[in-house]
Formats: structure tokens, sequence, C-alpha cells
């Protein structure tokens, strides 16, 4: 790493190991399509600015390239839909990160996982909550957190909603009016309610589920908070580029690409 008054510039695969490590991303179970890691390189070998989004499609590629930025840290990476050809919007995009030298990061489950910079663990802080264990198991990774609370559930939602920093949250009243025991699983985690409320979970933060989830969360006696996918996704890449600024002293950007889902 080069320090200078002007600009830092990191050796890429330098910050690629540091990443992989803070991460665990060699180590933790994910979906197949996930590719957590490096997935595009630069031929610079270098980096003096980070932009952090949560998907790596061609929109935000371009406001990355337009943000100055020569790495990309994202939730959902290149290959997130499988593989395709490179033609039409996938070719752009490939093209157009490689003929401005950005490279792209990808980190799914690790990052949403990360007992600190995860999503989950930065949504509890938000909320001011600590956690106080794991749950929703993945092949033997805890991707969700518990928190013991004794709040209102009004508390709970008014809570939550700062935390998306005012952003909508829908809310299925089916549990108590005062929570024991919170979980917290952004994303699509909706799916899961039954496995949620085996855990013993009385409300349930997450980001969308399919509409049975709603229902089913009645049947079960159990609240769930839906803020959104992209919105309750946004958390730990920020927290991973402000963890890379304060150890290495790049710049970073968050590039909003909102999908309203």
């Amino acid at each position: 790493m080069n320090l200078s008054a002007e600009t830092v510039t990191m050796n890429l695969p330098e910050l690629v190991l540091y990443l992989d490590s803070t991460l665990r991303t060699r180590e933790l179970p994910d979906y197949s399509q996930a590719v957590n890691g490096l997935q595009l390189a630069n031929r610079k070998g270098a980096v003096t600015k980070v932009a952090a989004a949560v998907d790596a499609t061609l929109p935000v590629v371009r406001k990355a390239i337009e943000a100055g930025a020569d790495l990309l840290i994202v939730h959902h990476g290149l290959f997130w839909n499988g593989l395709q050809p490179w033609t039409g919007a996938t070719f752009e995009r490939m093209s157009l990160a490689m003929e401005h030298g950005l490279a792209i990061y990808s980190a799914h489950l690790p990052l949403d996982a990360h007992a600190v910079l995860g999503n989950n663990a930065q949504i509890a802080q938000a909320m001011q909550l600590v956690p106080s264990g794991g749950f929703l198991d993945y092949k033997g990774l805890a991707v969700g957190v518990t928190c013991e609370a004794e709040l209102t559930l009004e508390d709970v939602v008014s809570r939550f909603t700062n935390a998306l920093e005012g952003g909508r949250v829908h809310l299925c009243a089916g549990g108590p009016k005062v929570t024991r025991k919170i979980g917290i699983s952004s994303g699509g985690s909706g799916s899961e309610v039954a496995a949620v409320a085996k855990a013993g979970v009385d409300t349930f933060i997450t980001g969308e589920g399919p509409h049975w989830s709603y229902t089913l969360a009645e049947e079960l006696g159990i609240n769930v908070l839906y803020g959104g996918h992209y919105a309750t996704e946004t958390f730990g890449v920020k927290a991973l580029a402000q963890q890379v600024q304060a150890q290495f002293g790049l710049p970073w950007v968050f590039v909003d690409h909102p999908t309203g889902l």
C-alpha cells in the first residue's frame, strides 16, 4: 500500500485477501451463483476508491464509474442470475467495467452473517438491539440473528423505520403486542416464517416474503416486519466499505440504485 497526501493507492490482491479473510468467503457456504470474492479484476491491479452497492447491474456499474471508483463491492454479484452468454446488456456491463478499470467484489451470505459488518448485525445495531444468538441455519451457517428484547410492537416498528431512514415498513401483526425474542434476517428471508416460529422468535424482521408468508405468520402467531429486500441489504456493503476506509484510508461512496422491492 502506498500512502500520499493526495491519494491512497492499494494493491488489489492485498485488499481482496483482507476482504476474503474478514468475511471468510472461502470457508462459508452459499448458493452456487453467489461466487463470493473477486469476480472481476482490473488491469492495473490497484484500488484508489471504493464504491459499495447492493447489485452488480449495468446501471450500478455506470454510476460507480461516474463516481471515479475502481473497485465495486456488492451483495449480489455478476452471476446472480446464473451463467449467461456475454451478449446484450451482459456484454455491455462486463466490457464497460473492464474498459474503465472497475474491479468487482461480491459477498452474499458471508456478509449477511458477519457478526459485526453483516446486514443483520448492522440492522440490530441501528435499532439499538444487541444480538444474543443466531438462527435460520444454511448448511451449518446461522444466517440471521436473534435479540432478546421486551418492547412494544409499535416501538419495534418505529425503530425499524428509523433504521431504514424512513423507509416503508409493512407489518403483519400476527403475534404479541410486546416482544420477547426478535429475529432479524435481511433480504428474501420472509419465506422462512415456519423456521422462524420454530426458533421461538415472536417478531421477525426481514426484507420481503411471498404472499403466503403473511398468512402463515398470522396462523403461527408471529409478527413480521417487511422492510424491502433492497433496503435491508444496503447495511452490510456500507459497513464493509467503511471498514476498508478505516483500515486502509481508501475513500468510498455508496451507489444507491433502489428497486423498491
